[in-house]
């Protein structure tokens, strides 16, 4: 609808089109999440609405193959972690702050950020340790807990 009202009829423009919604992406493997941040990456630029990022309960409910990781950070991480956001301006919509009309951009940093965490079920008693395995040299360890019984990290 967006894009039959507000842009083909104004622009002549080739658009490409990534289905992100949850079944899709489980139906590919989340492979369309990839082959859409590298269009973004090719043609330098994207507009992307919202997603959801399944928990367990929409794991459940969507009958999903799995909890699959947040299209956003899947995004961010490949275009290397820098995102913009933008609003986009139609003189037709009020703003919420009437007086104000500069622009406003946020822009941060979002490679390896949450959106790149790994988290797990823990089965049983144990423990939890971080790894860092220099290039050359040995690795350095740091216990991160220790597990009395099954949780989650």
């Amino acid at each position: 609808l967006i894009k039959d009202k507000l842009i083909l009829p104004f622009l002549d423009i080739e658009l490409h089109v990534y289905d992100l919604g949850m079944e899709n992406r489980d139906k590919t493997d989340d492979q369309v999440t990839i082959d859409c941040a590298n269009a973004i990456k090719k043609y330098n630029v994207g507009i992307k609405c919202a997603t959801i990022t399944p928990d367990e309960k929409r794991v459940e409910e969507f009958n999903l193959k799995k909890m699959w990781k947040s299209p956003n950070g899947t995004i961010r991480n490949i275009l290397g972690g820098t995102v913009f956001r933008e609003a986009i301006i139609c003189k037709n919509i009020p703003r919420l702050v009437t007086g104000w009309d500069k622009p406003i951009i946020i822009g941060r940093h979002a490679h390896a950020d949450q959106y790149k965490a790994t988290d797990f079920v823990v089965p049983s008693a144990g423990r939890l340790e971080l790894v860092f395995t220099p290039a050359s040299g040995e690795p350095i360890r740091h216990i991160v807990n220790d597990y009395k019984g099954a949780g989650v990290a």
